[in-house]
């Protein structure tokens, strides 16, 4: 975004949906959840409005309002959103017994050095203050909730320092950045295994507290950790654990490092390029040469303008060929070492497996469950995904001329484009005209400050990383409480993460001083820049990535809970997305696109109800493969975690490629995908989670689905807010799921999305 003002809109009723009767699926009935409690409510803060100064009331008497027509009918109203103050946004917080702060970031290697010295130096002192507790003195505050506020502190630097290593302009900055990461983690295991504060915990646990809610999970948790670090074996044998968990942190991250590192140039003619826009070509820096075109492999839009529209086979096949080989001589030799150290210390810990190990605290429980759930949705998605590929077959039939073609894994991208072509008469990239990526900005922000209740102001960034960094203080709408600070770094770069996150930098948490520290993230994500000529125009999928990372952020700043332990995000990993992809839901309605989406040549342009309606059937034509593609990936992650031992380490690439193959496309011969996939370090037998928090997404959107106003009921977004987003992972997921569905859990919604049973 540039330096303009955005704008809000109002946003205003629509008619009832009809109400689904939903059954609970067995398959998800065996499955347990986690989250919980915030101790800290919406509506719990003691505020004296005698003492609101002028400013706050101004800012709540300007929030966005609702008008009502008759008939519920929907209408949108621009206001723009106004510039703020940091620095009265951080006065007004104080009125409301919060902190709201922004992070110093490192700029220099040096004050990296000096950041990660001052950590560990805190770290030790207050694990000191623990350990030398007697018996008699220890208590909740003085044990439990004092290692809760070391972790702040570690991880308050992790984030910032992991935020510098992915966007930092410096490269030397990066590489300080990322060896302190590897520094502090490994420090950071060594915290498991000091045995004096360890005795504090259980002098503490022997005094059988009475606890409850929030306060009763953390210390239940704690005592968990303890044991699955391994405090309850022989000590030879706990050090052997210990050891090895330091080597695992180190490769994990070298193997992330690696990820972000590793680029590919490719070059084409203009021949070869056949069927890739125009207006993709001409962009900066792509035309190298008289007739030459440069393309990275590892830039993602990069590489998905060549697969979904070159025409020539051989030009997909290069492009997917060379992500493919990405990282490949750095992280096979790691992902060996790393996979048979995580094999290696599950078994010293009594598991089955790292699956086991990993899925423990997971909503899953256990990789049986995992696995089984992948399997079922396999097979019931087998006849659709069949009757997929045969209909991409017989588009490269035609276009081929050969009887015999096959559908390979560079082509399905493009025969799933095709198919929209001529069947559904959809072009993606002609719709790239209705998503200028400013207008999309102000569509979003409008929407989310309605149905969560919210109002967005721009303020001046003390610090920028990138000129054209941008940051939003975000408060609630009807009181002006400050709620946090979110960044926007949003166009691709050299050095720069190349995929699209939500990263979490400062974490809410109850201050020991009883002040609420707010949170403050960013997004990083890596859309098509402007050009001379034209704004940033996005495709319809990107549009569904910013709603859908922008759900993550709104989940970090909202947070009540009182420890950063459960604050924000900080849920199952197999849940964490569930809310996300939810909002996944939005950019498919007629009415929330006709909130912004226009064409920037003519904003009174719309997208017709037709083409949307055809982008809709053209979506559930593929989604089997979609599907079938998530789940190569999920049974490939838990395949490496369940069956590579140090016996078989060489068999990561055969088996990763043989289990890719069997469930999707087979893959290109002498390729390692899993290479360059980055989830395997990060989620660690986790990606099926993507699947399993999608089946509970589908199953959330249908409150907003049966809502009166539909995807802008307030009611509906305050639930969400005060149900999944204001309590984090303070109370068990399934109690905060249910609050917010009204009812258990169902699979049937997914299962209508994907195809898979019909209405």
């Amino acid at each position: 975004m540039n330096g303009s003002a955005a704008s809000s809109f109002i946003i205003l009723p629509s008619s009832w949906l009809p109400l689904l009767q939903l059954s609970v699926s067995s398959a998800i009935q065996t499955c347990t959840i986690r989250l919980k409690v915030a101790s800290l409510p919406v509506d719990s803060r003691n505020m004296r409005w005698q003492t609101i100064p002028i400013f706050l009331m101004a800012a709540i008497f300007t929030a966005c309002s609702t008008d009502l027509k008759p008939g519920n009918s929907v209408t949108i109203v621009p206001q723009p959103i106004p510039t703020g103050s940091l620095e009265q946004f951080q006065q007004r917080a104080a009125h409301f017994n919060e902190v709201v702060t922004l992070p110093t970031f490192e700029i220099t290697p040096g004050e990296v050095v000096a950041t990660v010295a001052d950590v560990i130096a805190k770290g030790y002192a207050g694990l000191d203050r623990i350990g030398q507790l007697k018996a008699d003195e220890v208590n909740f505050t003085n044990t439990i909730i004092a290692l809760d506020d070391i972790g702040y502190i570690l991880q308050s630097a992790e984030n910032r320092l992991s935020l510098i290593d992915q966007t930092s302009t410096n490269s030397d900055v990066r590489d300080a950045a990322s060896d302190a990461i590897k520094k502090l983690d490994e420090w950071s295991v060594g915290l498991d295994y000091r045995e004096d504060v360890y005795a504090a915990v259980k002098a503490f646990a022997a005094t059988q507290p009475q606890l409850t809610g929030e306060d009763k999970k953390l210390f239940e948790e704690t005592l968990r950790d303890y044991r699955r670090a391994g405090l309850d074996l022989p000590k030879d044998q706990r050090d052997e654990v210990e050891k090895l968990r330091k080597q695992l942190s180190s490769f994990e991250t070298d193997f992330g490092n690696n990820v972000t590192k590793a680029t590919q140039p490719l070059k084409f003619t203009k021949a070869e390029l056949a069927g890739v826009p125009e207006d993709f070509l001409a962009q900066q820096g792509i035309k190298t040469g008289a007739d030459e075109y440069t393309l990275m492999a590892n830039i993602t839009f990069h590489y998905l303008m060549i697969e979904d529209n070159a025409s020539l086979e051989a030009t997909r096949k290069r492009m997917m060929v060379a992500q493919c080989n990405l990282a490949r001589e750095d992280n096979i030799p790691l992902l060996k070492k790393i996979l048979v150290l995580r094999d290696d210390i599950a078994h010293r810990l009594s598991y089955a497996s790292f699956a086991d190990y990993a899925t423990e605290t997971r909503m899953v429980k256990n990789a049986a469950t995992a696995i089984d759930f992948l399997n079922k949705l396999e097979t019931g998605l087998q006849p659709k995904y069949a009757a997929e590929l045969e209909e991409f077959r017989q588009l490269k039939i035609k276009e081929t001329g050969d009887p015999n073609a096959t559908v390979n894994s560079w082509d399905w991208r493009y025969f799933a484009n095709e198919l929209k072509k001529t069947k559904y008469n959809v072009d993606a990239e002609q719709l790239r005209v209705y998503f200028p990526y400013q207008r999309v900005v102000e569509g979003l922000f409008a929407i989310y400050q309605h149905d969560f209740g919210l109002k967005f102001e721009r303020v001046e960034a003390p610090y920028k990383w990138i000129g054209d960094l941008q940051l939003y203080s975000v408060a609630d709408a009807k009181t002006g409480e400050p709620m946090g600070l979110f960044y926007l770094d949003m166009f691709p770069r050299e050095g720069k993460y190349n995929h699209f996150a939500q990263f979490g930098i400062i974490e809410g948490k109850l201050l020991a001083d009883g002040k609420y520290q707010r949170p403050v993230c960013a997004l990083v994500c890596n859309f098509p820049p402007p050009q001379p000529d034209k704004p940033s125009l996005m495709s319809h999928d990107e549009v569904e990535t910013i709603f859908h990372e922008f759900g993550h952020a709104m989940h970090t700043i909202l947070t009540r809970a009182k420890y950063s332990r459960f604050s924000g995000t900080s849920v199952p990993q197999d849940f964490v997305e569930a809310p996300s992809q939810m909002l996944e839901n939005w950019p498919w309605d007629k009415n929330v696109l006709d909130s912004f989406a226009a064409d920037y040549r003519d904003p009174s342009k719309k997208i017709p109800p037709a083409i949307l309606s055809q982008l809709k059937a053209a979506r559930l034509a593929t989604e089997a493969t979609y599907y079938r593609r998530q789940l190569s990936f999920a049974l490939m992650d838990l395949a490496l975690h369940t069956q590579i031992h140090a016996t078989n380490a060489d068999e990561i690439v055969p088996l990763s490629n043989k289990v890719l193959s069997e469930v999707s496309f087979p893959v290109p011969s002498d390729t390692a995908f899993v290479a360059y996939f980055g989830h395997i370090t990060e989620y660690g037998a986790g990606y099926y989670g993507y699947a399993w928090a999608d089946a509970i997404a589908a199953d959330m959107a249908t409150v907003f689905e049966n809502s009166p106003d539909g995807f802008f009921d307030q009611t509906a977004g305050l639930r969400m807010r005060n149900e999944i987003y204001s309590v984090g992972d303070s109370r068990d997921i399934n109690v905060s799921i249910e609050k917010f569905l009204g009812r258990p859990r169902s699979i049937q919604p997914f299962l209508k999305k994907i195809g898979v049973e019909k209405e």
